[in-house]
C-alpha cells in the first residue's frame, strides 16, 4: 500500500521519517543543535550552492543540513507532513503565524504595489498592511463579502492602480464575523489584472478552518497560510505559523525566511508533529460541539445574533452557495451578539467558569474574547461599525469539553 493511497490522518504518525535514522526511535527525536557536521568540504560547498540559489538542485539531490536557521530535521519532517492535508507541493514553517504572513507578503511586494484584501482581517494582519508595508510604498485596498466581482474590478480600475496589483489577500471565514469570501472569484480577479511579466498571487489565511474544513489551494489560491498556534498546534502550548503552495511559489519566501531567521525551532517542530497525530480527532470533536453550542445560543433570548457556518441556510444566498462549494465542514468558531452592548458582553464574559477568557483559538479548551476591545482594538469605532464588529459581539472558540457542560456554563453566564 503506497503512501498516496492512505489518508493524511494515518500518515501523520510516520510520514517523512525512518526509525533507522535515529537508533530505531519510533518518534522523530528533538534535534536540539545549532549546526551540522559536513561529510566533506565538497559536500558543504554543494549544500551552500543550493541553499543560496547559486544553482538548482540536481535531480534527486536532497538539500543537506547546514545550520538550524536554514533547516533542521524536525522542521523538514514537519513540513513534509503538513503538505498532506492540503495536497500542497511544499511547505515552510515559521515561529509564528504573523511571521508566516509578513514574510509571504514581503517576499512578493515592492514599492508602488497594491494589495487587495478582504475585510475584516485579523488585527495583526491589517496592522502590518496599513502601518508597516505602507512605510515602504505599498498600498492596500479592501473589499467586503457583499462586493461582486464587477464592483471590485471597477473600484480597482477607478483607483488608477490596477496595473500595480500584486496580491489578493483573503481571510475566509473572516475573523471575527465568520463572513465568507469566494476564492474562485478572487482567482478570477487576480487573473484579470495580472500582466505577462507578473502573476497576481492569491494568498489565503485558512486559520479559522484549519487544514481539515477548507482547502484554498483546491480553489485557485497560490498560497495557504496558517497560524499553526491554533488548530494545528491545538493545545495552547506553542507559537508557530505555516505557508503552503507550489515549490516555485515558496522559493522566494523560503529565501527571505533564511535571512529574517524566523523559522520554527526543533522543539516547536517536535510539538507540532505530536499535535498532527490527533488533529482530525480534535477538530471533528470541536465541530460537533460547536453545532450543539450554536443551536443553543441561537435560541437564547439574551443573544441577538449567532454567526456560525453550521447555521447557514439557502436563504443566506451567496454565502450559503460559497459554503457548499468551498467548505468541508462548518468549523468550531462562532461569534454571538449579547444583549446590552459592551456592558452586557462584559457581564457575560466575567461570569463564565469552564470557558476561559483569553485570545487565541482552535485549542482543546474553549476560549472566548471580546473582539471590539481585544483582537480588533486597533480599529476605529467607524471601521468596527462598518465591518459588523458590534460592541456586544463575543467570539467563541469551541473546544473538546463535554457539550452539555459547555452549554451549562454559557447558560448560567447569560442568565
Amino acid at each position: 500500500m503506497s503512501d498516496k493511497a492512505m489518508h493524511p490522518s494515518s500518515l501523520m504518525m510516520s510520514y517523512g521519517y525512518r526509525p533507522d535514522w535515529s537508533e530505531g526511535a519510533i518518534k522523530c527525536p528533538i534535534f536540539q543543535t545549532s549546526t551540522f557536521v559536513f561529510k566533506s568540504a565538497e559536500a558543504g560547498k554543494a549544500y551552500f550552492e543550493v541553499a543560496y540559489g547559486l544553482r538548482p538542485a540536481a535531480p534527486g539531490e536532497q538539500q543537506g543540513l547546514i545550520y538550524s536557521r536554514l533547516n533542521h530535521p524536525d522542521l523538514e519532517i514537519l513540513e513534509n507532513r503538513l503538505t498532506l492535508w492540503d495536497r500542497a507541493e511544499s511547505c515552510a514553517v515559521f515561529n509564528s503565524g504573523m511571521a508566516a504572513i509578513s514574510t509571504a507578503l514581503t517576499a512578493y511586494v515592492q514599492p508602488g504595489d497594491l494589495i487587495l484584501h478582504s475585510e475584516p482581517l485579523y488585527g495583526g494582519t491589517i496592522h502590518y498592511l496599513e502601518h508597516v508595508l505602507s512605510r515602504f510604498g505599498v498600498e492596500v485596498m479592501g473589499f467586503g463579502p457583499q462586493d461582486t466581482e464587477e464592483t471590485i474590478a471597477r473600484r480597482l480600475e477607478a483607483s488608477g492602480k490596477a496595473d500595480r496589483l500584486a496580491i489578493v489577500y483573503v481571510e475566509t471565514p473572516a475573523n471575527p464575523t465568520n463572513d465568507l469570501f469566494d476564492l474562485a472569484l478572487c482567482r478570477r480577479l487576480a487573473n484579470r489584472f495580472e500582466r505577462p511579466d507578473r502573476r497576481v498571487l492569491v494568498m489565503v489565511d485558512n486559520t479559522y478552518m484549519g487544514p481539515l474544513w477548507q482547502h484554498p489551494l483546491w480553489h485557485g489560491a497560490d498560497l495557504v497560510l496558517y497560524s499553526a498556534t491554533k488548530y494545528i498546534g491545538g493545545h495552547s502550548d506553542l507559537i508557530a505559523g505555516a505557508c503552503l503552495g507550489a515549490e516555485a511559489v515558496l522559493k522566494p519566501i523560503r529565501e527571505l525566511r533564511t535571512f529574517l531567521g524566523n523559522m520554527a525551532d526543533a522543539w516547536t517542530g517536535w510539538l507540532l508533529m505530536r499535535s498532527l497525530e490527533t488533529l482530525e480527532m480534535r477538530m471533528e470533536k470541536q465541530a460537533a460541539n460547536a453545532q450543539k453550542v450554536a443551536a443553543f445560543l441561537a435560541a437564547h433570548p439574551a443573544v441577538h445574533n449567532v454567526h456560525y457556518l453550521g447555521l447557514l441556510t439557502p436563504d443566506a444566498g451567496a454565502a450559503y452557495d460559497v459554503y457548499q462549494r468551498q467548505c468541508a465542514g462548518p468549523g468550531a468558531m462562532l461569534s454571538l451578539e449579547v444583549a446590552g452592548g459592551e456592558a452586557g458582553a462584559f457581564a457575560f464574559l466575567n461570569r463564565l467558569r469552564l470557558v476561559k477568557l483569553a485570545v487565541s483559538l482552535g485549542s482543546t479548551e474553549s476560549l472566548v474574547q471580546h473582539p471590539a476591545t481585544m483582537t480588533h482594538a486597533g480599529m476605529s469605532p467607524e471601521e468596527k461599525t462598518r465591518l459588523g464588529i458590534a460592541p456586544g459581539m463575543v467570539r467563541l472558540s469551541v473546544g473538546v469539553e463535554h457539550p452539555d457542560d459547555l452549554i451549562a456554563d454559557l447558560a448560567q453566564a447569560l442568565e
